[in-house]
C-alpha cells in the first residue's frame, strides 16, 4: 500500500524523520518497500493567471498570452496547450526556473512572439505520467505562490508490503493508529459527524445471505453535479497513494477506502429495478463489469442485486449497468461490511484483483460502515452537491463477528520474549493499540477491537508486546545449552550406511515422487490393486506407489532417452500397501530399491566392455544384507515377483517372511515401459535389515589353521546355498571359513549334475588340531551331506 507521508502526519506526526520512520514500521512488521519523492525536483514555478490568451499570429497551433504572476508587470508567454484559455489558474515556470531533467527555463521568441517562461503541464513537472495540457489550479490559487509549497509536493510516498493478517493497516487510520503506538504519541482521530438527511427517497435491502454479508447499509443521494470537478487536494492524496482521479463520485468512495480502510460503491439509482438483494448468484447468470469484460457467475459468487439482476460482485467488482457515467443524477451509496471467508478467493476465480477485494478478504472492521457512509455523505455534498436520504440498515447481528477476551500470562510472556517488561509498559502497549485491556493476578485479560481478526490467541498478543517494544530494545542474551550424551541402539543401522555402500558401488540416488501413473504401475504390479488418489495432480501421478520400481523404471527410461549407456540408480522411500486391518486402511511401509543396467563397467582399454547381469545385482544385494552381520538370517530363495524374468529373479526371505525381491525385469515389462536394454531391480524392507548383528569380542587363535578340499557331485536342482548353510550347522566351532571356489559341469560329470568344489577351513582355540580331528569333520561334512542331499565325493 502507498501512502502519503504528509497525509499520514495529519492524522499523527512522531518527533522523527522519514528514514526512521520507514524503519520503524519495518522493525514493527509493516514492511516499508520503498520511499520515493512525491514529485520531481524543480524550481522557479509559481502560481499565475493567465490574464490574456490569443491566436499566435503565424502559428495555429499556438497562443500569445500574458500572466499574472504577483508581479508588477505580465509576463508574455507563448503556450502551445489546447486548455489554455483566459481566466484560469496556471502553474508557471518563470525565466531561471529549473525543471526535471535539468531543464533551464530562459528568455525566447518563438515564431516571432517573445516567451518570458512556460506554463506547465503535470508530466512536464514530474508529478503525474499522463495528462493533457497544461495545469488548471484551482480558482482561490494564491497568485505568486510557489508551486511546490502550493501543493505540498515537499512530500514523501511510502509503500509498505502488509503480510495477510495486517488488514487493520491498509487505510490512514490504521496506520496512523500504529505509529501512534510505535510512539507513544496520541493520534488526531478524525470526527465524523452524522449527516441528517433532507429527502425521504430510500432502497429498501434485504440480506438473503446474511452469512456471507450480515451488515449493509444503503442511502440515496439526489442531484449530484459529475461535471464539478474533484478538489486538487483529494487528487494529490489520491495520486500519491497510486490511483487515479475518475470522477468526483469514484474519487470519494476511493478517497474513504485510502483514510479510513473501508471500500465503497455507488449506483446509479436509476439503473436499480425494486429493492437491493445480498444474495448468491443464480445458476447460468452473467454481469458485465465495470472495465467490460463478462463475468460467468458461480453460484457460491455472493452478489448485489436488484429484483432483477446482479449488480455487482459483492466486494469485489461492480457492473457496468449500474455504474456511475457523466448521465448520473442520482445514486445509491453502499457500505457494507462482508465475511473474509465469503470473499476470499472470489476475485481470483474471475481474473479479477481490486483495492476492495484486497481488503475484504483480510477482513474489514465490522463497526465501521456508519462512519464511512457518514464521511463519503459529507465529501459528496461537499463536491458534488445534491440531497441526501436517510441510513438503510439491514443487520444480521447473530452473525456479525463477537468481540473476543484473550489471556496473557506474565509469566508466559517473559518466557517467549526472554526479557521482563515492566506491567504498565505492557498495559499501555496493549491499551494504545486498541484492546480494552485489564490486569490482575499477574494476567492481563484483553477484549480485542473489531478491527483485529489476526488476534485470537495468547501469543498473538505475546507478538504485540514484542514488536511495538521493540525487537532492538530486547538484549541479546545468549542461550545456555547442557550437552548431554543420547542414547544410541548400537545394533541400530543408519541409513547413511546402506546409502553409502550402494554409492561405493557406483549407484546415484534418485528420488521420485510416490504419485505414479496407474497404467506403467499395473504392467509392474497386475496382482496389486492401486490406490487412486481423490483429487490427483494430474492422470500420471493419481495412484500411490506399491514400490519404487514405477518411479525408477521411469528414470531409467528418461535417461536412456538421452543416451546414458550406465545406469545404476538407488532410493529409500515409502510405498504404499492397502490393508483393511491397518490404521486408515493404508500400510506405509520403508523401503530401499535399486535398478541396473548398461554397461557393468565404463569403457576402459583394461576392462572387457560387457553389460550387467543377474549376479551383478545379487553381489549389490549381499554387500547390502551383509551390513547386518547376520548373513545366515536372510534365505534367498529363486521365486518369480511381479514384473520379473520368471528365470531370474529370487525372493528374500527372514523367518518365512518375504522382505524383498531382485531380479531382471520380464522382457515384455521392459518392452511395454520403453526400456532398451536388459535391466535389474531390486527391493527390500528396511524392517530387515535396519538392525545388525553386534560383533563379540573373542580372543585369537595362536593355533594354526587347516584347510581341506572336497569336490561333491549333487544334482543340478540342488542349490549351493543349501549345501554351504548345511556345511556351517555340522561344522561346529572349529570350522573357521567356507568357500565355494569351483563349479564344474561337463565331461567327466554325468547329465544333470554338477561338481562343487569346496574349501573348508578348521582351527582350534586351545590346541593345535590332530589329523584325526579334521578327518572326524570333513568325514561328519561328507555323510550329513550324502544323507540330505545324496552327494558324493567326485573320484
Amino acid at each position: 500500500m502507498k501512502f502519503s507521508e504528509k497525509w499520514l502526519r495529519e492524522w499523527v506526526n512522531p518527533a522523527i524523520d522519514t528514514q526512521a520512520l520507514s524503519e520503524q514500521l519495518s522493525m514493527a512488521g509493516l514492511e516499508v518497500d520503498a520511499v520515493e519523492s512525491a514529485a520531481a525536483d524543480f524550481n522557479g514555478v509559481v502560481v499565475g493567471e493567465v490574464v490574456e490568451c490569443a491566436q499566435h499570429p503565424d502559428a495555429d497551433k499556438l497562443r500569445v498570452t500574458k500572466i499574472n504572476v504577483g508581479g508588477d508587470e505580465l509576463l508574455d508567454i507563448v503556450c502551445g496547450a489546447p486548455n489554455c484559455r483566459q481566466g484560469i489558474k496556471v502553474a508557471v515556470a518563470t525565466v531561471g526556473a529549473v525543471l526535471p531533467g535539468d531543464f533551464k527555463i530562459k528568455k525566447a521568441k518563438l515564431r516571432g512572439q517573445p516567451s518570458h517562461g512556460m506554463l506547465c503541464a503535470f508530466v512536464e513537472l514530474g508529478i503525474s505520467e499522463e495528462g493533457d495540457g497544461i495545469m488548471e489550479l484551482p480558482s482561490d490559487a494564491p497568485i505568486g505562490t510557489d508551486l511546490r509549497e502550493y501543493l505540498g509536493l515537499d512530500d514523501n510516498i511510502i509503500d509498505v508490503d502488509l503480510t495477510p493478517n495486517r488488514g487493520d493497516c491498509l487505510g490512514i487510520k490504521g496506520l496512523a493508529r500504529e505509529v501512534g503506538v510505535l510512539n507513544s504519541v496520541d493520534v488526531n482521530e478524525l470526527q465524523i459527524p452524522a449527516v441528517s438527511g433532507t429527502i425521504d427517497d430510500k432502497v429498501s435491502i434485504e440480506l438473503v445471505n446474511a452469512d456471507a454479508c450480515p451488515r449493509y447499509l444503503g442511502r440515496v443521494i439526489k442531484g449530484v453535479s459529475l461535471d464539478a470537478e474533484t478538489p486538487l487536494w483529494m487528487v494529490e492524496k489520491l495520486r500519491r497513494s497510486g490511483i487515479r482521479s475518475i470522477d468526483p463520485v469514484v474519487d470519494v468512495t476511493n478517497y474513504v477506502l485510502l483514510e479510513l480502510g473501508h471500500p465503497m460503491h455507488a449506483f446509479d439509482l436509476n439503473a436499480i429495478e425494486g429493492g437491493i438483494k445480498v444474495r448468491n448468484a443464480r445458476a447460468d447468470e452473467e454481469l458485465v463489469l465495470l472495465d467490460g469484460n463478462t463475468a460467468k457467475l458461480n453460484e457460491s459468487t455472493l452478489v448485489i442485486a436488484d429484483d432483477n439482476k446482479a449488480l455487482a460482485i459483492a466486494g469485489v467488482f461492480g457492473g457496468e449497468q449500474s455504474g456511475v457515467t457523466e448521465k448520473t443524477a442520482d445514486i445509491l451509496l453502499e457500505s457494507a461490511f462482508f465475511n473474509p471467508v465469503a470473499i476470499a478467493g472470489q476475485a481470483r476465480s474471475y481474473g479479477l484483483h481490486t483495492d476492495a477485494s484486497h481488503r475484504y478478504e483480510r477482513g474489514v472492521d465490522f463497526t465501521l460502515q456508519h462512519d464511512a457512509m457518514e464521511r463519503a455523505t459529507a465529501l459528496l455534498l461537499d463536491i458534488v452537491g445534491g440531497e441526501a436520504g436517510p441510513v438503510v440498515e439491514a443487520v444480521a447481528a447473530d452473525k456479525l463477528p463477537k468481540v473476543t477476551e484473550v489471556r496473557l500470562r506474565r509469566a508466559r510472556l517473559d518466557r517467549v520474549i526472554g526479557h521482563h517488561i515492566d506491567d504498565a509498559k505492557v498495559t499501555d502497549i496493549l491499551t494504545r493499540l486498541g484492546l480494552d485491556v485489564k490486569f490482575e493476578n499477574d494476567s492481563w485479560s484483553a477484549d480485542i477491537p473489531s478491527y483485529r481478526f489476526d488476534i485470537s490467541i495468547e501469543e498473538d498478543l505475546i507478538e504485540e508486546v514484542a514488536r511495538v517494544y521493540g525487537y532492538n530494545s530486547i538484549p541479546n542474551v545468549a542461550p545456555t545449552a547442557k550437552l548431554k550424551m543420547t542414547t544410541h541402539d548400537e545394533s541400530t543401522i543408519a541409513l547413511s550406511k546402506f546409502r553409502n555402500t550402494l554409492v561405493t558401488r557406483g549407484y546415484q540416488e534418485a528420488i521420485t515422487y510416490s504419485f505414479v501413473d496407474p497404467k506403467a504401475q499395473a504392467i509392474i504390479h497386475p496382482q496389486s490393486a492401486p490406490l487412486i488418489l481423490p483429487h490427483p495432480i494430474s492422470i500420471e501421478m493419481s495412484a500411490m506407489r506399491v514400490s519404487l520400481m514405477p518411479g525408477l523404471l521411469a528414470s531409467v527410461a528418461y535417461n536412456q532417452n538421452r543416451q546414458q549407456p550406465r545406469i545404476r540408480l538407488f532410493e529409500h522411500g515409502l510405498k504404499f500397501i492397502s490393508d483393511d486391518s491397518a490404521e486408515n486402511g493404508l500400510q506405509q511401509i520403508p523401503v530401499i530399491g535399486g535398478v541396473i543396467t548398461g554397461l557393468a563397467h565404463g569403457e576402459h582399454w583394461v576392462e572387457q566392455k560387457r553389460n550387467v547381469d543377474f549376479y551383478d545385482l545379487k553381489g549389490d544385494v549381499e554387500a547390502l544384507l551383509a551390513i547386518t552381520n547376520d548373513t545366515s538370517r536372510f534365505e534367498i530363495k529363486a521365486e518369480q515377483s511381479d514384473g520379473l524374468h520368471p528365470g531370474q529373479s529370487a525372493v528374500i526371505y527372514v523367518e518365512g517372511k518375504k522382505v524383498g525381491f531382485f531380479g531382471a525385469l520380464h522382457p515384455q515389462v521392459q518392452k511395454s515401459l520403453d526400456i532398451n536394454n536388459a535391466t535389474f531391480v531390486f527391493e527390500i524392507e528396511m524392517s530387515a535389515i535396519e538392525k545388525r548383528n553386534l560383533p563379540q569380542a573373542v580372543g585369537v587363535s595362536k593355533f594354526p589353521s587347516n584347510r581341506r578340499d572336497i569336490a561333491i557331485l549333487v544334482a543340478d536342482s540342488v542349490n549351493s546355498g543349501d549345501i554351504l548353510s548345511t556345511i556351517e550347522k555340522v561344522g561346529g566351532n572349529q570350522l573357521v571359513d567356507l568357500n565355494l571356489f569351483d563349479v564344474y559341469k561337463g565331461k567327466g560329470i554325468e547329465p544333470n549334475y554338477k561338481s562343487l568344489a569346496i574349501a573348508l577351513t578348521l582351527q582350534a582355540v586351545d590346541r593345535t588340531l590332530e589329523e584325526k580331528d579334521i578327518n572326524l569333520v570333513v568325514d561328519n561334512v561328507v555323510a550329513t551331506l550324502a544323507e540330505k542331499f545324496n552327494a558324493s565325493l567326485r573320484d
